[in-house]
Formats: C-alpha cells, sequence, structure tokens
C-alpha cells in the first residue's frame, strides 16, 4: 500500500532520481522556461522553489554555499545573482506549471514550468 508516501519514482532509483531533478533544475535555472511531461514539471516544482527560496538569504556566500551544495557553479551564481533579487519581496510561489496537452507519439500529458 502506498499510505503516507510522497512523490513519484519515475522507474528510477534514489541516486538517479536525485540527478534527473538536478538537471531539470539546472535547466530551467538557465533558460528560465523548459517543456518536460506533467508529472515532472509537478515533482520539480517545489525543489526548484526550495532552491530560490536558498537563494534568497541575505548574505551572497551563504546562499551560494547553500545552493551551491546542489547545483554547478555557473546554474548556482545565476540562481544567487540574477534569479533570487527577483523574488525577494515574494513569500513563495516563484514557479508556474502551463498544462499544454498530450504529447502526439505516446500521448504524455506536456507542460511548461516557468519562473513568474
Amino acid at each position: 500500500m502506498k499510505h503516507q508516501k510522497v512523490g513519484r519514482k519515475f522507474g528510477r532509483e534514489k541516486g538517479q532520481r536525485k540527478a534527473f531533478f538536478k538537471s531539470l533544475a539546472v535547466a530551467l535555472i538557465m533558460n528560465g522556461k523548459i517543456k518536460t511531461t506533467l508529472p515532472r514539471a509537478k515533482e520539480l516544482r517545489p525543489y526548484a522553489e526550495r532552491l530560490v527560496t536558498y537563494a534568497k538569504i541575505a548574505d551572497k556566500s551563504l546562499a551560494l554555499r547553500s545552493v551551491g551544495a546542489q547545483l554547478p557553479k555557473v546554474a548556482s551564481k545565476k540562481l544567487v545573482s540574477v534569479i533570487a533579487p527577483k523574488y525577494a519581496e515574494r513569500k513563495g510561489g516563484y514557479t508556474r506549471v502551463i498544462k499544454l496537452g498530450r504529447r502526439q507519439g505516446d500521448a504524455a500529458d506536456m507542460a511548461y514550468i516557468e519562473f513568474i
């Protein structure tokens, strides 16, 4: 039974899933908007928003360290210096998921995830 279990596994083990979300988050940070399947976008949303919250810390070096532990250097610098200051006054809800319909090949629900 699946009582009290949160999150999708996407057919991957823990390490693979962690790397998968890390790569999706880097793509989102570097491009500002990505097209992916709806379940992936819904699972990426809290991960990305948590990273933005860490990047909003007033002390830049502490913010870079906390975000840099989870992302590559280029993405963490962009997140702390460019993206996080836009949301200084915002308490949450930094991303939005826009449903696109179904993909023609396998009928998977598709969506955009982007920063607001």
